[in-house]
């Protein structure tokens, strides 16, 4: 199971990691704090100071087009914000 599915990158996200050492991330729905705790700590090699998280529902919308009535949805998802220790912080675009 992989805990971690993809770091968020927004211009909030990117705000709170520059200032106060929080990163977000999406991860998996059945994942508790503790699991992503030592996800991050063994991704990224830093000490994890606290872990929030949010589940998003699932979002549906219904439109009216020319076709007809368009039903769509979109998933449901779990956010995580991290805070590292203070004098750390995790590279996104090392990799690039």
């Amino acid at each position: 199971m992989s805990i971690l599915i993809k770091p968020i990158i927004t211009e909030k996200a990117t705000k709170d990691s520059e200032l106060l050492n929080r990163y977000a991330f999406v991860v998996n729905l059945k994942a508790n704090k503790i699991e992503i705790k030592e996800a991050v700590e063994a991704t990224y090699g830093v000490s994890v100071e606290k872990v929030r998280t949010m589940v998003y529902p699932v979002k549906r919308s219904t439109k009216y087009t020319k076709k007809g009535i368009v039903q769509s949805k979109i998933s449901a998802y779990k956010k995580a914000i991290i805070e590292v220790a203070e004098g750390e912080n995790i590279d996104f675009y090392s990799n690039i």
